[in-house]
């Protein structure tokens, strides 16, 4: 996949993100899963708020969708796309599921799990390393963030 094939997966993700605060009131955070071709298999955005499921991020949420669309637990020919460097959670997910390569925008350094705290998805004790692409559209990503919390902390919410 090349940089402007990320980038447009990328503002897919960043557009379901954005759609978490939405629903919600969720931290923006959004994941689609695409198929080897470039096209959208499943879509994922943080739902914890909205289910009172602290497993229901982005990651989760859209290769849940996916396994259900395809009827397997193996999406070993996707890539996943998500606005934040996914954490131990997900990255657990991600190798459990065989995703081969990731791409995410915003590092996330005090829980990231996928090459600044840890990095559980390059670590081959635990199966094929998968193929790692961070800080793509990281500004956009980040801002989106650094917006959602700005806003949660002149409202007073959680």
């Amino acid at each position: 996949m090349n940089i402007a094939d990320q980038q447009a997966a990328m503002r897919l993700a960043l557009a379901e993100a954005q759609s978490a605060v939405e629903a919600s009131a969720d931290v923006p955070v959004g994941a689609v899963l695409l198929d080897d071709k470039g096209q959208l298999v499943a879509v994922g955005r943080n739902e914890r708020e909205l289910h009172q499921d602290p497993t229901a991020h982005a990651e989760i949420v859209a290769i849940r969708a996916a396994t259900k669309a395809r009827g397997d637990w193996r999406l070993e020919d996707l890539t996943l796309v998500v606005t934040l460097e996914p954490c131990v959670m997900c990255a657990g997910a991600i190798v459990a599921a065989r995703i081969p390569r990731v791409i995410f925008g915003a590092w996330d350094s005090p829980v990231g799990a996928s090459g600044s705290l840890y990095d559980i998805l390059r670590d081959a004790r635990l199966g094929k390393p998968i193929e790692v692409y961070g800080g793509v559209l990281a500004e956009e990503a980040n801002s989106q963030l650094r917006d959602f919390f700005a806003q949660r902390r002149i409202s007073g919410s959680k």
